[in-house]
């Protein structure tokens, strides 16, 4: 049986992770990158793989999702920064 507060992980993570999502799609159709701060999101993504790996530490799945797609997205903006500087 999972724990309610995995539960409670699980609806964080899927909040804040798809909050990336309209910023990948807008920057991927308008193929515009310029407003975007290149230092923030490498300093976020930083941090996402830290709380991945503390994740793996304590092996939350919720964390480990998470962590993993939030990771890929910003991966994604991070490209499409360089990509349409």
């Amino acid at each position: 049986m999972i724990d309610k507060f995995e539960i409670v992980g699980l609806v964080a993570a899927f909040l804040t992770t798809s909050a990336y999502i309209p910023q990948v799609y807008k920057t991927w159709k308008t193929k515009s990158a310029g407003n975007i701060s290149l230092t923030m999101y490498i300093a976020m993504f930083v941090g996402i793989i830290l709380w991945l790996l503390y994740g793996i530490h304590l092996n939350s799945f919720a964390m480990i999702v998470a962590n993993s797609i939030t990771a890929i997205l910003t991966l994604i903006i991070l490209f499409f920064k360089l990509r349409y500087k």
